[in-house]
Parts: structure tokens; sequence; C-alpha cells
């Protein structure tokens, strides 16, 4: 540590350190626009110039590093003049049109301009303008002549989102951010640099000309689409949700937040939206009713389901976007009315699972201690697309010098500097390619190898693994959602705890949805005898109670649940979209997506936040907790009282969270009996399709992640079934076919066809790990 003194306050900064840090840290605030604590120094906006004791010219702020004894003026003639100086300067060329701006209220240069800008500008002669550049979708450039050149937006594409996709081009006056010739910006991560733009320069395309910003009401929120449980703020004006952006939190999200999470509210008031109860009459078509003829409906027509056929017969299926108190009612409903039938895990293929569970999975660490680690080993992930923000936490490990190694069955890059290695083969071989990676640490360790595993050959690669995994002091085995999707997940499980026991690693679940973790601690899945999701969908019930599911798209078998659904004698669906449901239910309840309720996510780590509604529902949309309630109560069931959300939680929670959390595997580690040359899926669940609400927002289904699926095959595989890039072929499984164009893609592994999940164009395909063939159509 370093000692000095910042307007007459005496300062320790670490050494190394910056003046404006330093400054900051103890409440001086120093004029700014390029700096940004999360980004690396540029230097190139001065407005930061402060007096530096026996320093010839004020000097900036934000790099100039602390030195013992230094005396430092921010608010001195000197450093103001040269602050002003600057600030006249960025003026020049500005448009000075706050009045239409759609940053006006919250623009960090209109902000500094009034402390340090002039009431009249000197500058007569006229102004630059920059034509606007296509970004896509998401962030508008169409007032790019506003821009001061901070090259935040730059810095934060390359630095958190890992790549370039924006630049500067030409100098002086001419100098402008652009994009690469006729390329869009395609980052996950992209909307921060909306964020990060101190100008209106970067806007973002939905929300423009909307509101202003002072018309807004702000509430705290939480994500509902990944584990990360991002904190978001929810903007509202009339009761509707116009913007959300990030709330800063560092042990989470830090200050950032991934597009799915920024721009899926575009998905809340669309044509499709529920907003009264719906049934279905006699001939079949649909009517409007009260709740409480379509309550006493299901009451009735459920109570004949039991009385006919046995509570066995009643199917409880939720979503791990569910809230805690929506899981935990939907637990109790099924279990007050005799049935064990009760599952949120909609993509889990393997029943074996839960035998070689000892307790609720979870992260295994802290999410802060993911940029801590300096050895990874990732499993059976899509890592950017399925969990964005704890990619960028890897990305930053990275830096510092952490090795991360894959394996998995389709090479998406991750955009880390430098991948340690990776073994990509098909899904039945996941847990062939975990022993190779046992064998070679067990033989650098002089240990017995597991038994069967004594013929196994160990790769190149899987050596380069075992050696960066041995290396290690902080060193952690991620198991990602095709992993646990995987019908073999409980040898993925069982070789991956023994690789992370071997070098004494943490064992971690990255988990899907926003409330995996949660789900468990609600006991929302089946007790012994009780079905899964997947059993109850591919094997007609009776009864089904479906919370906030789309199954052609949510769930492993796709069209074969609709099927499922359709066929049962009462199909109960609480749903936010009529679409979601029209095609199986025969009573549609509407319930509040989650800017509409009350409710608690449990994100992977094992953080309990819990958040408010922040709009009014729409229509005669209820809030799903309420809803269920009050169906216990038309049961005249015991245990449905509460009234309020947090007494549901309440009594979740009162067993503890951390007690409950295991990630312990039981069982030895063992190798699948596997065909080498069966071709078979590898299903991705796209960032923009992974639940209701992101598949009806227009811009993000206008993203190339949203592209129409294809038929993703190695440039090899495609020459041994004699087809070329771009022909039309069909794929067929078990269950169905679909005719899809072909696409060469080297990332995936031999053997496999890549083929997305959660499209209707796939979902008569059915199950995500099926054997499949391919033909030329």
């Amino acid at each position: 540590m370093v000692e000095l003194t910042i307007d007459g306050i005496k300062v320790e900064a670490p050494e190394g350190s910056m003046v404006i840090q330093a400054a900051h840290n103890v409440g001086v605030y120093v004029p700014h626009f390029c700096y940004h604590k999360k980004l690396s120094i540029a230097a190139n906006c001065r407005m930061c110039l402060v007096d530096v004791e026996k320093a010839p010219k004020p000097l900036p702020a934000c790099a100039t590093p602390v030195t013992n004894g230094m005396i430092v003026h921010t608010r001195s003639e000197k450093a103001v003049a040269a602050q002003k100086s600057v600030m006249e300067f960025l003026l020049i060329n500005h448009p000075l049109d706050c009045p239409v701006c759609d940053q006006g209220g919250e623009c960090q240069l209109q902000d500094l301009a009034v402390g340090y800008g002039a009431d009249e500008s000197r500058y007569k002669e006229e102004k630059r303008v920059v034509a606007a550049k296509s970004m896509g979708p998401l962030i508008s450039t169409d007032a790019m002549q506003r821009c001061i050149h901070c090259t935040r937006c730059v810095r934060t594409g390359e630095e958190i989102a890992g790549v370039q996709e924006v630049g500067m081009l030409n100098r002086g006056e001419h100098a402008e951010i652009t994009t690469f010739i006729g390329q869009a910006v395609e980052s996950e991560l992209s909307g921060n640099m909306i964020d990060v733009c101190p100008v209106g320069a970067l806007l973002s395309k939905p929300f423009r000309f909307n509101a202003r910003t002072w018309e807004l009401a702000r509430r705290r929120s939480v994500s509902p689409h990944d584990s990360v449980g991002a904190n978001l703020v929810i903007q509202a004006k009339q009761d509707k949700v116009l913007r959300v952006v990030p709330f800063e939190n560092e042990e989470v999200n830090e200050c950032w937040i991934s597009d799915r999470d920024r721009f899926s509210y575009e998905g809340l008031y669309t044509e499709d939206r529920l907003t009264h109860p719906m049934m279905r009459d006699d001939q079949g078509e649909w009517r409007e009713a009260s709740w409480s003829d379509a309550l006493q409906h299901v009451v009735h027509a459920t109570n004949a389901v039991r009385e006919k056929f046995g509570a066995d017969q009643l199917a409880f299926i939720g979503s791990p976007s569910s809230t805690v108190e929506e899981l935990a009612l939907l637990a109790r409903l099924a279990r007050a009315l005799g049935s064990e039938n009760v599952d949120f895990r909609l993509r889990q293929t393997d029943s074996r699972l839960d035998s070689v569970l000892s307790g609720t999975p979870w992260l295994g660490m802290p999410l802060t201690e993911l940029n801590e680690l300096d050895r990874v080993l990732v499993v059976g992930s899509f890592l950017r697309k399925d969990h964005p923000l704890m990619a960028q936490r890897l990305r930053q490990a990275v830096k510092r010098g952490a090795q991360v190694s894959f394996i998995d069955s389709a090479a998406d890059n991750p955009l880390f500097a430098a991948i340690e290695a990776r073994i990509t083969t098909k899904p039945s071989l996941l847990p062939t390619a975990l022993g190779e990676v046992l064998v070679a640490i067990a033989q650098a360790n002089a240990q017995p190898l597991p038994a069967g595993f004594d013929t196994l050959q160990v790769s190149a690669q899987a050596q380069q693994i075992a050696d960066s995994l041995r290396s290690g002091e902080r060193v952690a085995v991620l198991i990602g959602n095709m992993a646990i999707s995987s019908d073999v997940a409980t040898e993925i499980l069982a070789n991956a705890a023994a690789i992370a026991q071997a070098v004494n690693a943490k064992l971690g679940f990255l988990t899907a949805g926003a409330n995996t973790v949660g789900g468990y601690l609600a006991g929302a899945v089946p007790a012994k005898g009780g079905l899964t999701a997947e059993q109850m969908l591919a094997q007609t019930q009776r009864a089904y109670f479906v919370l906030n599911v789309e199954p052609a798209m949510d769930s492993d078998l796709g069209a074969r649940a609709v099927e499922t659904l359709k066929a049962s004698t009462l199909a109960v669906a609480f749903t936010s979209y009529r679409s979601a449901a029209q095609d199986w239910a025969d009573v549609m309840l509407p319930i509040a997506p989650f800017t509409e309720t009350s409710g608690t996510f449990v994100n992977a780590e094992g953080r309990v936040q819990s958040f408010k509604g922040a709009a009014a529902p729409v229509g005669d949309t209820r809030p799903a907790w309420k809803v269920l309630r009050v169906l216990g109560n038309l049961f005249q069931l015991d245990g449905f009282d509460d009234e309020t959300s947090e007494s549901v939680r309440d009594l979740v929670m009162a067993a503890g969270v951390e007690s409950r959390l295991s990630n312990q595997i039981k069982g030895d580690p063992v190798l699948n009996q596997v065909d080498a040359n069966a071709l078979e899926r590898v299903a991705d669940v796209p960032i923009y399709r992974t639940d209701a609400l992101v598949r009806r927002s227009e811009p993000l289904q206008a993203t190339p992640a949203s592209a129409l699926p294809t038929a993703r095959m190695h440039s090899q595989q495609l020459q041994a079934l004699g087809l070329s890039d771009g022909d039309q072929v069909r794929v067929r499984s078990a269950q169905g076919e679909i005719v899809l164009p072909a696409q060469a893609d080297d990332t995936v592994a031999q053997s496999a066809v890549r083929i997305a999940s959660a499209f209707p164009q796939t979902a008569a395909l059915g199950s995500a790990f099926a054997p499949l063939t391919v033909e030329r159509a």
C-alpha cells in the first residue's frame, strides 16, 4: 500500500492502482468519460485531468499510478480549468440536441456539462455528421454523431464479451465507431455497450422513443432465464414494462446482464398473451370463462379422475423458470391430492439420476470464485449460450492465467484468450472421454485404475486435460446442461466426480433455468414411486397440471409430449400465452410472468433472491402461486392458507439452504456400451429459445442466434453420407422425421448431427439424444 493525499484527505491505495480509483474509494468524485472500473485504461477522453504537485501539467487521473507522498488536487484552479477546456473540445462536434435525445436525463455528458461546460459555444463552424451503422436489431446507432470516442463500447466487446465486433476507424474529427463491414453485433452480451455509453451514441433499439427516463418507475427484480439470477431494474410507464437494465451486484452479475435478460421483456405484450381464463366447450371450441367457473371445472374434473382412476393418474409438471413459491405449491397440491408425480426438470432423460444424487445439486462454490479458479474442466455445456455471465467470469479468470478445458459434443468458441485442451465427442461417448482423463490422472498419481478401465486408451487431449487439472490449486469440474440432460448422465456424473476427487477439485452443476436449485428445495421432484417429467409426458396420465411450460418447445420429447397431453382426460395449463397450450389443454388459466408477480429464485450458488411485481397484471392474469393456493382451498385441502408469497417461501426455507446442498455422487466410475459408428443427435437449446417469454421477444428472434435450425455435421461426416453443404436432408428418429438443410460444421463431433431444439421445425424429432438416420431428401 502507498500513502497519498487527495484534496487534503490522507489516502491509502494499493501499489499500481490509479489516482481515480484512490479518489473514488474515499468519495472524491473525479469527472470522467472513458474510465470504467471493469474495463482497461484508455485515457483518451482526458476529462479526468487533475493537478498533481510537482507535475508540470495536469495529469489524467485514470492513467496516473499512485506513488508514495503524492499530493493531488481535483478541484484546484488548474484542474478545473483543464477539465473545462476538455469539455469545450468534447462539445465542439456534439449536436447539443438534448431535448430530442433518448439519453437525456441519464446522460453523463449532459450532467458534467452543467458543471464544466460554458453557457455559449465559441465554435461557429459546421459540426460533423456521422452516418448510422447497422448493428442489428438490438442496438441503435442513428445518433452516432453524439459519440465522444471514449471507446468504452469497444473495450466492453473485447474484454467482457470476448469478441472484437466494434472498433474505431480514422483519426481526429473523422474518427468513428463502427462494426466490421456489413456485419451486425451478435454477442450475447452486446447490450452492455448501451449501458456503458456515456452519451446517446448507442441506444436500445426496442426502447428508443418509447419514454423519457424520468417518466419511468423503477423496480428491482431477478432474471428468470438462467441460473446466475442476474439482478435487474425493471422500468415501467403506466404499468407497462418498457425497459430492463442491470442492477449492480458484485457478487452475482457485477454490472452486466445478458441480452436475453435485457430484451426478453419485449415478449410480455404479444398478441397471443392470455388475458382471461379459457375453457373448451362440448364442441372443442375455446370460450372465455370466469375464474370461478374455470377453477370449479378443474376441481370437479380432477375429483372425477381421482375417483375413477386413482390419484396416481394425476401428473404435475412445472418449469425451472417458475418461482420457489409456484413450485412449492404445485408439489404441495400434488401430494395433498395423493400423487407423487411432480417434476420440473423438463429435459432430464436419465431416470437413474435421482438415485446417485445425495442432495440438491448446485454450483459448489460462490459465483465470485469462478473468477479465481486456476484450472477448470467444463463438461457438456454450450457455455456462452447457456450461461453467458458465468462464461464472462471464466473469461476474466483466463486473463489472469487460468486454464480451461472442455469435454463436449460441439466445439463452440467460448471466446477465451486460450483453451487448454478439448475433447469433442458424440454425447454417448462423454463418459468414455471422462474415463480417459480419469485413467491419465490415476496413472500419473500411481493409483489403481477403476474396475473396467484398464483397457481404455488415453488420447493426447485427455492427457493434456489431466496434466492441467493436476497442476492447479483452485480446481473445478463443472457439469453443463447438456450433460445433465443426457441419457447417460449417471455415468457422466460418476466419472466426473471421480476426476474431481482425484485432483481435489470442486464438482459443480451449472444448472438449467433460473430456479433449478429452488425447485429441488421446494420438493418439486418425485419421491419414490413417482414419475419424472419425461415419464409423465411419455406415457399418458389421466389428468395433467402443467405450470409455465410450452411442452413442444420445453420438453425433451417435443411433439410427442403434445400428443400425450391431448390423449389425457383433463389437461390444465397455467400459462401466460394462448399459443403455448391451445393445441392440447382443456382449461387455460392466465398466470403472471415474473414482471407481474412476487416470488423467489434460488440461483446456482444457492443464493435466495426474492422480488416483487414491477407492473400491473394484464387483463384477468393472476400470480400462479395465488391460483394454486385457491385451488387447494377449492379442493378443501389442508395447508393452503398462505396470504403472501413470503409465507410460502419462508416455509420452504425454514429447513435452511446450505444443509440441503450437496454434490456428492453415489456410485463408482463406470463406462457405458456404445455403438461408435451410430449417428446421434446433439441438441442445443439456442440462447433465445430457452423459455416462452424469450421465444416471443421479436428483437431477440431477429438475431442470428435464433436463425432457423439446420442439420450441422462435420464435413467428413457429410462426405461419408454422400452429402454436400446446403443439401436438403431427411433426418429420422424413432419418434418422427424432419427435413432440414445440411450444414458443414467442423466443430460438431464425428458420428453426430447437431440439430437445435425448442423450434417448431424440430419438435417432431423428439429426444435430444436419439439415434438418427440421415439421407438426402
